[in-house]
């Protein structure tokens, strides 16, 4: 009998596990507002920072873009004037080598006329030397010849037109021996 009660008894209690019927049309009409607010007022303010964060992801993309299309461009440009200045540097060098040749010819014509003016300079003052030398030894021979013509000739040749007649004629026998001499 006890246990018939305890059946009966739990026939009749309701079941713990599974819940009353008006609480399941209470839980169901909860669970529909909360569904229609959610989707009244939640859902649109979730699309809404959702298409604002999708705009501002694909505007940060965009001016990533750009910014990437800029510093390329700046970059070819760079590197256009930096050809540029390159082939101005090599213009440069090349033109001041051409200027650094084009002096050196001309310091080198100029040293060269200066040398050829010095060498002039040189052979009129050897020559200037060597009519005075001439002269002098002419003179000097002219003397020693007089004194010893007198020596031996025993006339004194005092007269000066005499003297350099006699002076002459020797220098010429002199002259014309040497060079039948030298012919030999």
């Amino acid at each position: 009998m006890v246990k018939t009660q305890i059946v009966l008894a739990a026939e009749q209690a309701p079941n713990p596990v599974l819940p009353h019927v008006s609480e399941i049309i209470l839980g169901l009409v909860a669970f529909l507002i909360l569904l229609w607010l959610l989707k009244k007022f939640a859902v649109p303010r979730f699309e809404k920072m959702y298409e604002e964060r999708t705009a501002a992801i694909e505007g940060g993309i965009a001016k990533a873009e750009k910014a990437q299309a800029e510093a390329e461009e700046a970059l070819a440009k760079y590197q256009a004037q930096l050809k540029d200045a390159y082939s101005e540097a090599a213009k440069i060098r090349d033109d001041a080598r051409l200027e650094a040749e084009r002096i050196k010819e001309e310091l080198r014509a100029e040293a060269q006329d200066e040398a050829a003016r010095i060498i002039a300079q040189g052979h009129a003052a050897l020559q200037a030397q060597k009519a005075q030398i001439v002269t002098e030894l002419r003179n000097e021979l002219g003397r020693n010849s007089i004194e010893l013509a007198s020596r031996i000739v025993g006339e004194h040749l005092e007269d000066e037109v005499r003297r350099r007649g006699t002076v002459d004629r020797f220098l010429a026998e002199l002259g014309s021996s040497a060079g039948n001499g030298a012919g030999k």
